[in-house]
């Protein structure tokens, strides 16, 4: 029976942005323009139906006819036969319009009505009208205003016309409505993420601070003084989450120290028993798997006595302690058939570090080399510059693709009858410590180059000076 196979989920795609910071800004600003667009509706609805069926006197005719006043050739004022004047007469056969200067100047195109004879010959003492009639179609309808030219300042007053409501609308919302969306996106698009970073400014530390969550700082619980009470809660969650990790963490840790230290006395008995045996091939073989089993415990006690038992760090010097450990394992590598060189290329380098576990970091790097090499050519123990120490081989290498991983626990790139594949795993975890940093190389035979490298090594003259003021009473 043949299973219809089922077609994969599709993300839902929204309109919104999956940010938070993003959301809130882009919803306040689709808010505000909302409002803002109620409001400009509102108000141009308000006109339109205010006020007598909201009859608006446009002032177009007159403008025309204002733009339209010349000299002409005896120097007085006259009216120009313009293309707007035109279309004022087609939609106004009895157009009417009078305009009088400062200088009592005036110039007059069509029949004043009688009722507004008595304002024209006082135009000199107003500056603003509309007026509105109540007839239909509204004959008495007229504007007065005050306007400049080139021939001077101008009282202006003539006929003029009903507004439609589209025009309305459309000159509100060119010079009021449009102007004011604009402002407001403005304001809202630089103002809002301000005030929304702002408000989030606590969650971004918090962020920050959970970079210090390490197995390093298993003590160290994310601060809730700086972040909105709305995630408070899950902060809360993740600190009682790290608790519960770290007491699951000691219990384990707990574990593997008492599993190790239990080890040590069977282990010892049955390397007892061994010895006992008669010798052959099968006493040979049981007692390198009892010696693997032996330094299994050792390095698992040596994972947890580097935790358990961490000192202040303090000045060491990378020189004399790399010398103490090539004269410690000098002749092991000349019995397994090395050649071995200590190279220190500089007189003293000091570092800020535990000399007892760097010291058992550099040595279980030797001992990686006498083990790996190929029992040929020469390893070499360098003290490269201030900070960097280098174990050199004349083995096979390790493979690019491997350098990561073998400092993994338990990982082997080959089988070995010796060893459980902890010691360089041990030197990781010591180099972190000491905030140095582990990088396989190739060495110039084409063999392996360990390098540990210290990020900030200790200055000689800072460590005289901190000798000095700690020597003054």
């Amino acid at each position: 029976m043949q299973i219809p196979s089922i077609p994969a989920v599709q993300p839902v795609r929204t309109f919104w942005p999956r940010s938070l910071k993003q959301r809130l800004i882009a919803q306040l600003l689709v808010l505000q323009l909302a409002i803002l667009l109620a409001f400009g509706l509102s108000f141009v609805s308000l006109l339109v139906l205010a006020d007598e069926g909201g009859v608006l006197v446009s002032p177009a005719p007159v403008e025309a006819a204002f733009d339209a006043i010349r000299r002409g050739p005896d120097g007085g004022l006259m009216l120009a036969r313009t293309e707007e004047m035109g279309d004022v007469h087609a939609r106004h056969p009895d157009f009417w319009f009078i305009a009088r200067n400062d200088h009592g100047e005036t110039v007059q195109v069509g029949n004043i009505p009688a009722i507004y004879r008595g304002i024209s010959a006082n135009l000199d003492k107003m500056t603003y009208s509309d007026i509105r009639d109540a007839g239909d179609p509204s004959p008495y309808l007229a504007v007065l205003r005050r306007r400049s030219n080139a021939e001077g300042d101008f009282t202006i007053f003539g006929q003029g016309e009903l507004m439609s409501q589209s025009a309305l609308i459309l000159q509100f919302s060119r010079f009021s409505l449009a102007p004011m969306l604009v402002l407001l996106a403005i304001v809202t698009i630089a103002g809002v993420p301000w005030i929304v970073n702002r408000a989030s400014r606590g969650i971004s530390e918090l962020a920050r601070e959970t970079e210090e969550i390490s197995i390093e700082r298993r003590n160290y619980r994310l601060p809730e003084t700086t972040i909105p009470n709305e995630v408070k809660p899950l902060v809360r969650g993740m600190n009682d989450a790290l608790h519960r990790l770290d007491q699951a963490y000691g219990r384990h840790q707990r574990f593997i120290l008492d599993a190790a230290h239990e080890l040590r006395t069977p282990v010892a008995i049955l390397q007892a028993r061994l010895d006992s045996l008669s010798a052959g091939p099968e006493r040979d073989r049981l007692i390198a798997d009892c010696e693997k089993i032996s330094a299994l415990a050792e390095q698992l006690l040596d994972l947890q006595r580097l935790e358990a038992n961490a000192k202040p760090l303090a000045a060491v010097d990378l020189v004399e302690l790399c010398r103490d450990v090539a004269a410690d394992l000098a002749p092991l590598a000349i019995d397994e058939g090395y050649d071995f060189s200590y190279e220190p290329k500089i007189q003293r380098s000091l570092v800020q570090a535990d000399a007892a576990s760097l010291a058992r970091a550099v040595t279980n790097l030797v001992q990686n080399a006498i083990e790996h090499a190929g029992n040929r050519g020469t390893i070499v123990v360098r003290v490269e510059r201030e900070g960097v120490i280098e174990i050199l081989d004349d083995g096979p290498g390790v493979p690019e693709a491997e350098r990561e991983r073998i400092f993994e626990p338990f990982y082997r790139l080959k089988p070995r009858d010796r060893g459980a594949g902890l010691g360089l795993n041990l030197v990781l975890q010591i180099a972190k410590r000491h905030g140095a940093e582990m990088t396989v190389l190739n060495s110039p035979s084409g063999g392996a180059c360990f390098r540990m490298a210290f990020s900030s090594p200790v200055p000689e003259q800072a460590l005289s000076s901190r000798a000095e003021s700690g020597a003054r009473p």
